[in-house]
């Protein structure tokens, strides 16, 4: 991948001084360098809320409670993991953490899910089916609240951010289903 960016900004560089342009190219490649920092710092913020909110809804249980509530559907999308406890704990973390925009704070749940599937499954060169399942819905990324979208947003100056929210709920419920009923088809063609 680096090679990759090396080419396109060596490409670039190339046509700005077969155009011309080379002082509006620097000056473009600084601008954007510091608005790269902007939206980083302001991403620090939003982020270190939201991981606030979801280090206070775990350590008042209101994580656990929600893990109870969507354990009985989750146990439907993933009927062989009645015995693997953890697996679907830590399932039902990722998906709140999901939810809330918080990819980076659900990473480490969805890692931990996969472990404890992978320590149960029998042949280990193999994904079982719920690994596959839990794959494709994590992937399609169902959101309520889009909080890092929403910090770029701002970072960059819209005017109401917070518009996106209904827009990504429709899309990624869509993009969730999807995934989960092309996951389940496929699971039955590929035994």
């Amino acid at each position: 991948m680096n090679y990759i960016f090396i080419f396109l900004i060596l490409i670039s560089l190339f046509c700005a001084t077969i155009n011309g342009t080379m002082p509006q190219t620097i000056d473009a490649i600084l601008k954007s360098s510091q608005k790269a920092v902007e939206i980083s710092i302001s991403l620090i913020g939003i982020m270190a809320f939201w991981l606030g909110i979801v280090n206070i809804a775990k350590n008042s249980g209101l994580m656990e409670l929600f893990s109870k509530i969507i354990k009985k559907p989750l146990l439907k999308i993933f009927p062989d993991l009645k015995e693997n406890n953890e697996a679907i704990s830590n399932i039902a973390l990722n998906i709140s953490a999901n939810a809330l925009g918080l990819m980076n704070a659900a990473t480490p749940f969805g890692i931990k899910a996969m472990e404890e599937m992978q320590a149960k499954n029998e042949d280990k060169k193999y994904a079982t089916n719920s690994m596959c399942t839990f794959l494709a819905i994590n992937t399609a990324g169902f959101q309520i609240v889009p909080a890092v979208v929403i910090a770029i947003l701002s970072a960059n100056g819209m005017e109401n951010p917070t518009q996106i929210i209904l827009p990504t709920l429709i899309v990624t419920t869509i993009a969730f289903i999807s995934a989960l009923f092309f996951s389940k088809l496929l699971e039955r063609v590929f035994k």
